[in-house]
């Protein structure tokens, strides 16, 4: 039997289906939009998305996305810098940044222990977190920002145990529990994130 869509609609499908999140019948829609849209569209999409490994970098410090290296807020110098917030993914960084509250650092770590699907620290940016705290004494507290979910507490209590071996002066704050167990940081909205945040809490 023929198949009944183009060779060249069938691969954009077979694409979209490879994003997370994507369905095939999400990826058939979002291949059967991008059809019916301008052109002039269509380029400036190709084009967007062709220029991502020439726009797009990790921070060698704190491994954030910008188009420069260091990023934006690692080269801020009205940031405090006696203060880290450790996040598992780059959109952490964006949610938290939109509640204008949080003046520190960040560190991105790139998920979350998860033994089940093979991520153990050596698969994160645990080392370069560890490393930047010995290397610079300025830094006097580390937030705790990763999800609230089984992974994410788990890699909490490793980081915890972990910096406290490197550095018993170091003060160790969890991210409050404005944001309910289970949920995602970067679908959290502003205001619950301030709350998060102003409620951290000591690590014991």
């Amino acid at each position: 039997m023929k198949p009944v869509l183009p060779p060249a609609l069938r691969r954009l499908i077979e694409l979209f289906d490879q994003l997370p999140g994507i369905g095939p019948k999400s990826a058939a829609r979002l291949a059967l939009y991008l059809l019916q849209t301008p052109p002039q569209f269509r380029q400036k999409f190709a084009a967007a998305i062709s220029q991502l490994d020439q726009g797009v970098v990790t921070c060698s410090i704190c491994f954030n996305l910008d188009d420069q290296d260091p990023c934006h807020i690692c080269r801020d110098e009205s940031r405090d810098r006696s203060t880290i917030c450790v996040v598992e993914q780059v959109l952490d960084v964006i949610a938290l940044e939109r509640t204008d509250r949080y003046r520190g650092l960040y560190h991105v770590l790139g998920g979350a222990i998860n033994p089940l699907a093979q991520i153990g620290p050596d698969q994160l940016h645990i080392a370069p977190l560890l490393q930047r705290v010995k290397d610079h004494l300025e830094v006097k507290e580390i937030i705790l920002a990763t999800n609230p979910t089984m992974e994410g507490e788990a890699t909490a209590l490793y980081l915890r145990e972990q910096l406290a071996k490197i550095r018993p002066d170091l003060r160790i704050t969890r991210i409050g529990h404005g944001l309910p167990m289970g949920a995602d940081i970067d679908y959290a909205d502003p205001e619950t994130l301030s709350r998060a945040l102003a409620g951290r809490q000591t690590l014991e």
